[in-house]
């Protein structure tokens, strides 16, 4: 759910659905089941060069998401040892990959969750990792309040402060970002809830013919969505606009 509250109201509900997986089973999964790969072309593939590469400027392609997660991890002052890393996220569809959003879940080797990191991507197919710490987790919840610094959406001002309240993912999933100013006034509200299935090649199925193309049909909806915006006569930022408040970005857009 998506739900703007200023300048003008503006919400919207959509069904989706999202791969929730352990980074150390993606090669046996992928030998497993007839519909998901890695880094081949497939119903529903994992590529890896899709998430956090490093370094920022000229990230090693060579390695695979957990080496690029725990060196993340580790310049953040996080070690995790052989912990289990989970990944809520969207797998490219047949070619097509766009992720708005997608979370780890990080695990000590006492199987406790110890962080989280957040990777936010633009429709520039730029990337910005967030990171919440120890600190942030209290019952089961991550929660940080950050600055954006971040072009998401040209409707938003990128000084404004994402609010993360992060549930550990069980049988259940609960998370929201909001978006808020500097003195805390509320200005956008979104939510993703849903509940666990179990990963086969009949639900895969299932899910694909229930909202085929999912990933493309994310990238148009939120054009068209913009379009609704921008008839509602919003104030609209370009890219251009304030490069000093777009820090820390990956995969940043060449224009």
């Amino acid at each position: 759910m998506h739900n703007r509250l200023h300048p003008k109201k503006h919400k919207f509900h959509y069904d989706i659905f999202m791969f929730y997986l352990d980074i150390d089973e993606l090669d046996s999964i992928s030998k497993k089941f007839r519909w998901l790969s890695r880094n081949r072309f497939n119903l529903f593939n994992f590529r890896d060069a899709d998430h956090l590469q490093l370094p920022i400027e000229k990230p090693d392609k060579s390695k695979k998401i957990r080496e690029h997660i725990t060196h993340y991890l580790s310049e953040n002052g996080v070690s995790i040892g052989e912990g289990r890393i989970m990944l809520l996220t969207n797998l490219c569809t047949l070619g097509y990959q766009f992720n708005p959003v997608s979370f780890y879940i990080c695990y000590n080797e006492e199987n406790q969750p110890v962080c989280s990191v957040v990777e936010v991507c633009n429709t520039f197919r730029e990337m910005k990792p967030y990171f919440l710490g120890s600190k942030t987790f209290k019952e089961n919840k991550f929660h940080l309040n950050t600055y954006k610094n971040f072009y998401v959406s040209p409707f938003i001002d990128l000084d404004y402060y994402f609010d993360f309240n992060i549930t550990v993912p069980e049988e259940r999933l609960n998370i929201a970002i909001n978006d808020h100013d500097e003195v805390g006034k509320l200005y956008f509200m979104s939510t993703l809830k849903g509940h666990r299935e179990a990963l086969s090649d009949r639900n895969m199925l299932r899910y694909f013919f229930s909202i085929p193309l999912i990933t493309l049909q994310i990238t148009w909806l939120i054009h068209w969505q913009a379009f609704k915006l921008w008839t509602k006569k919003i104030g609209y930022h370009r890219k251009s606009d304030n490069p000093e408040l777009q820090t820390e970005v990956f995969r940043r857009y060449q224009s």
